[in-house]
């Protein structure tokens, strides 16, 4: 049984991804680490090459412009990186830029890895989701996070990236999945207000179309983190490989803790959710495996 994991990645260092953290995060469960990287206008290939496991394989990829509505170019992307993979490997364990595995739930991963390898009705394996907001004290709680999501999938050229990446699809169809007991900790939210509104103009044009492109143009130079309907305070520990970055964060944000901004469906479905553990009427791009 093999792992190979894979991502994609494009101006690290003028969006400040924690790349190298996610990398890291899950090198210790790999057999190889695919790393396509995009046309950077920054020094991302350098911080990438200076990581020095001989895991990592570095290719190159050139980002069709065309390509933004939606965000469909990082899927396409996506599929560049996973057909790059050995094709030997059982499992593609694919990690997002911005998004970090604790080590504490390595074991349980490369276990259920081993579970379910010969088991072919398992297109993949699911991952519980937190996400930081603002800093790393802070956690987005509302349903308008994505609470779980696919991150491995089985080696089989029919599954591919779907929509913006977030999950994938097999001939268009949802994948049958396993959860796992392991969270990803999503850190894309967590930057100073001046870069988060950088990342936010530079990214959101993948999505947008020229009109759109135009309207981020316009945008204020300073992100407002006022903009949450609710958040939670994080209690646990970090991953051990953002420790270093933690520690240079150099701005303060202080938000209430007590303040929902909710209509009042989402509050009624938030606080349900709250008190069972069950998300009504979520959209899920998989199909549980019971």
């Amino acid at each position: 049984m093999r792992i190979s994991g894979f991502t994609i990645i494009k101006n690290a260092i003028i969006n400040d991804y924690p790349i190298v953290e996610a990398i890291l995060s899950i090198l210790p469960v790999v057999d190889e680490m695919v790393v396509l990287l995009g046309d950077s206008e920054d020094e991302t290939k350098q911080l990438i090459e200076n990581i020095n496991d001989p895991k990592i394989k570095i290719f190159h990829s050139v980002w069709d412009a065309s390509l933004r509505s939606g965000g469909s170019v990082l899927a396409v992307e996506t599929n560049k990186a996973f057909q790059l993979i050995d094709p030997k490997s059982t499992w593609a364990f694919y990690i997002q830029a911005d998004e970090v595995v604790h080590e504490q739930y390595l074991p349980a991963i490369k276990l259920a890895c081993e579970l379910y390898a010969s088991d072919k009705s398992v297109d993949g394996l699911l991952f519980n989701y937190l996400h930081f907001y603002g800093t790393y004290d802070y956690l987005g709680d509302s349903r308008k996070w994505y609470n779980k999501e696919v991150r491995i999938i089985r080696n089989d050229q029919l599954i591919s990236s779907y929509k913006d990446a977030q999950g994938f699809r097999k001939k268009e169809q949802k994948l049958h999945v396993k959860l796992i007991d392991a969270f990803v900790y999503h850190y894309g939210w967590v930057k100073s207000p001046e870069q988060m509104m950088k990342k936010r103009k530079e990214v959101g044009r993948f999505w947008v179309d020229d009109e759109g492109v135009k309207n981020f143009d316009k945008l204020p130079d300073v992100f407002n983190f006022d903009e949450y309907d609710s958040i939670a305070s994080f209690e646990g520990t970090h991953p051990r490989v953002m420790l270093d970055r933690i520690k240079q964060k150099n701005w303060h944000i202080s938000l209430n803790l007590h303040e929902k901004k909710f209509r009042l469906k989402d509050y009624f479905l938030y606080q349900f959710e709250k008190i069972t553990g069950i998300r009504l009427f979520d959209f899920k791009n998989y199909k549980l495996i019971k």
